[in-house]
């Protein structure tokens, strides 16, 4: 009996109960995406208008390459002043006149250098104080008005 074989019982497995497949959480719907309202605008600084003072402490912008390169860059413009203003009066005629906001003001008192006219004539170059004056990020001026 040995040799005998015997029926190999067919294993039947019992089928497996497979755990339900976890299926992902369901994302939940985000809400309906509101339009940004456009963030308020800063309120404008407004200044006092211009006195007859303001137009006598500044006298004139000083133009020349290097001014017109910080006017480009760094947001700063030169301006002739009257040689008794000082910087509280140059910032205060600066904002009323262009309506922008000041930074800085930095002051220098230019010399008066002597020349020659034609190579023979010998004349003067007055000298005047003038002001650099710093005016706020993301504000501007126009100098040359059309």
């Amino acid at each position: 009996m040995a040799d005998e074989k015997k029926p190999v019982e067919a294993a039947v497995e019992a089928p497996v109960e497979e755990a339900p497949k976890k299926k992902a959480p369901a994302k939940k719907k985000a809400p309906a995406k509101k339009k940004p309202e456009p963030a308020p605008e800063p309120a404008k600084k407004s200044f006092a208008k211009p006195t007859v003072h303001d137009f006598e402490v500044i006298v004139a912008p000083h133009i020349t390459e290097k001014t017109m390169a910080l006017m480009q860059n760094a947001n700063k413009v030169t301006i002739k002043v009257n040689a008794n203003a000082n910087k509280i009066e140059i910032k205060d005629a600066f904002q009323r006149i262009f309506q922008v906001k000041v930074v800085d003001v930095k002051v220098s008192n230019q010399r008066s250098k002597s020349t020659t006219r034609g190579g023979r004539y010998k004349g003067k170059i007055s000298g005047f104080k003038k002001a650099v004056v710093t005016i706020a990020e993301g504000e501007a001026i126009d100098l040359f008005k059309e």
